[in-house]
Order: C-alpha cells, then structure tokens, then sequence
C-alpha cells in the first residue's frame, strides 16, 4: 500500500462549497490498492486497473439473426419472387460445410454462422416451401437478418477503461471476448467503529441515557456496497488510551479508518486527540445542510475520515463525500453518482451560499411526469425520514427559494446503494 502524504487533506480555508470540495479531495487523494489478478466469476464490483481489449471480433464470425434461409442477395429477382433449391443446413455450434452456390439456399437457425457466398437470410415465416425448394418473396434488403462479424466489439476495440467499477453487465462483456481474468485493485480495507460510554449494541439492554449504535450499522453496509473489505471494530469507550491504542492498531492493517461523532473538542472527545497524536487531523468546514463539519486526515499509512454524528447528516456526507474518497483510494475513475431531474412538488425556503439535501419521496404526476415530494419531518436525527423516503433533492447554494413545480436535481439511493 502507498501511504497518503499526512498533508493531503490539509484545507484551513473559510466555509467551502461542496463543488470546491470535491475538486480538491479529486486532486489530493490518489490510489492507493495495490493491484491483483481475478477471476472474471469474482469481479464484479471491483475496480479495472487496467483498459480491457478485445483480441477478438465479436461475434467472431457473420451468422443468421433469425431461423430461416441463407443466399446470396444478387441471386434474387428483382421485384418478383425467387426460387432456391435447399442444398444444406447450418445450426449454432454446427456450420455448413460447404459454399453457397449459385441458385441455391443453406437453411440457417439463429446464430448459425453463415455459409460463405451468403450475405442475406429470408425469415422462415416469409419463404414457402415446396420439396427441395423454397420461394422468396420480394422486398428483401442485401444483408437482411445478418450479423456481421464485429457487429458488437471489433478486435483490438477497448471495451472498458481502467478505473471503471465493473457491474454484472460489463462482466458479460468481457467474457464475451473471452477473458477468463482481469486485473484489478484490491479491495480497500476499511476499519469502522464508534466511540462512547452511551452507545450500546442492538439487542443489549438500555441503559438511562443509553443509545443504540445505527451509524455504524448504517456505514457497515454502505462500505461494503462498495465492495470495502469491513473490519468491524465495534465500539470504542471513552478513555483516551483506548481510542489511541485502537486507531493504531487499526492503522496498521487497513487502508482507511472510518468514524462517526466523537471528534469534536469536548472532555470526552478522544478521537481528534488521537488522530492528531498519530498522524494529521483537518477539519473541513463545508457550507451545507446537513453535515458541515467533516474530519479528514490520516493516521499511519491508513487515511481517516471522521463523519458527524446524526444518521441523516452521517448518510449525506458518506454518499457526497466519503464515498467518492473511497472510490479514489481503490483507483476508480468515475466518481459522480448520476443525478436526475425531478420536478418538485413542494416549497422550501434556504440560505445562500449552502447547499442542502432534503429527504423526498417519488411519485407521478397526473401527465406522467416525476414529481418529487419532500418528507415532512426534515431533521438530521430522524432516521424514518430515510426510511420513508426515494433520495435526496439537492439545492444549489445560489438557490434561496424554492417554488412548487421547478425542476430539481434527484439522487436516488438505489443510484448509491443506499
């Protein structure tokens, strides 16, 4: 593994919009996975480390669209219909061992390569046949019901890019050309845990003033959405030594460290000392709602991000923040989620100069259209508003009002394994 610099997330600027953000993590954060050789069957979700090239056209050869018969198109009668006699067949796996001749037909079955000295293939619905022989009507185009040979992929094509996080479709693509392997960044391990005499694991009693730890659940899955190898650590109490002990011996066998809460500058607060202790620790002031403060910095080799503390501001920035850092330490290229345009059906009035998310859920309009209704209890501790809810509505930080029916940018969290 290739240590961060303990530089790299330093920013002691003024309240940083979530654009100016992202540029800067994009700029200052690079792999650092090494990388290995997989099986194309354990791909997927992993990361390219390498373009892939086809060394083959695919299909690797012209063959039939449809059951039916092969010719060669200038055999036809123009206008009229055209008589062949059959002189063979030709099925998948199994091709006619000969050449089309003149005035005579191949009958094909889909996927059948097609015989040579045949370039077009009469549906079997369309053709009468009578003995030995078969009527084409008319009309028939020159290559009809043909594929042709590196229709798909031609060899020496790039079909996927390094960087890319391959998904069962794109694992379909390289087994089409064959490969059996591809190189890929190995998974980042990621150590997780919370801190606090206060949090308690679910299905053990509740103590007066005691919490169930979500966060951590919430991130453990969202991590391994992303195809992190999670080491969950569990809950760390609030005693200075033992945070310190924990983070250090979390850095030495992971490429990140993951928290929530528990670094601010409180009595109780043992994170920020401890990070700071063994590596570098910046606070990112970030003008948005909800979320702001966000701890980034590295501890040993390892980096550390250190989210908020209520679920809902903890989500927001994982999947706006952590996430693409996360995807850049293990080499992928495309960062963004894609976003939507969703028209709201509901007003909201927000500060300049903030961007801010708002839980919405989706529904359509009596036109068809996709409306966007926000979800009527807004706060970052509610967790039901998650629940209840399709994605996020982004507001730009120019936006002050919102008004019902404007057109809005949608974040579905099925779009971020959310």
């Amino acid at each position: 593994m290739t240590q961060l610099a303990n530089d790299c997330f330093a920013f002691g600027g003024k309240l940083m919009t979530m654009h100016d953000a992202l540029a800067l993590l994009n700029e200052r954060v690079t792999t650092v996975t090494p990388r290995e050789t997989v099986a194309l069957a354990d791909a997927n979700r992993r990361i390219l480390a390498e373009d892939i090239i086809s060394p083959i056209d695919v299909p690797p050869h012209a063959n039939a669209a449809v059951d039916g018969y092969a010719f060669a198109y200038d055999e036809l009668e123009p206008g009229a219909a055209t008589r062949f006699v059959v002189s063979g067949r030709a099925a998948a796996g199994h091709p006619f061992a000969g050449r089309g001749r003149e005035g005579e037909a191949v009958r094909v079955f889909t996927g059948a390569v097609l015989p040579e000295g045949c370039d077009t293939v009469a549906m079997q619905e369309d053709v009468r046949r009578d003995g030995d022989t078969i009527v084409v009507p008319p009309g028939l185009r020159l290559g009809s019901n043909r594929r042709k040979a590196g229709e798909d992929v031609k060899a020496g094509a790039r079909v996927l890019r390094g960087g890319a996080r391959l998904r069962p479709r794109d694992i379909a693509l390289v087994a089409a050309i064959g490969r059996s392997q591809v190189p890929v960044y190995r998974r980042p391990r990621v150590a997780l845990f919370s801190t606090g005499d206060e949090i308690r694991e679910p299905g053990e009693d509740l103590a007066p003033g005691a919490i169930y730890d979500a966060n951590r659940y919430l991130l453990r899955a969202l991590l391994a959405e992303l195809g992190c190898l999670v080491s969950d650590l569990g809950i760390l109490p609030d005693k200075a030594s033992a945070v310190r002990d924990g983070l250090a011996e979390a850095a030495r066998a992971h490429d990140l460290i993951v928290t929530s809460g528990g670094v601010s500058t409180g009595e109780e607060d043992h994170v920020k000392a401890a990070v700071e202790a063994l590596g570098a620790l910046h606070f990112w002031r970030l003008a948005i709602k909800p979320g702001r403060p966000i701890a980034l910095g590295t501890v040993g080799g390892a980096a550390f991000v250190g989210l908020p503390g209520n679920p809902v501001a903890v989500m927001v920035c994982f999947l706006r923040f952590a996430r693409p850092i996360i995807l850049r330490l293990n080499g992928a290229s495309d960062l963004a989620p894609l976003m939507f345009r969703v028209r709201a059906d509901f007003e909201h009035r927000k500060k300049r100069d903030r961007r801010e998310w708002l839980r919405a859920k989706l529904s359509l309009g009596p036109g068809g259209e996709t409306l966007a209704r926000k979800f009527e209890r807004q706060g970052s501790g509610l967790i039901t508003s998650l629940t209840g809810s399709d994605g996020l509505v982004e507001l730009g930080e120019e936006v002050t009002e919102l008004a019902r029916g404007t057109m809005v940018d949608f974040l579905p969290f099925g779009e971020v394994g959310a």
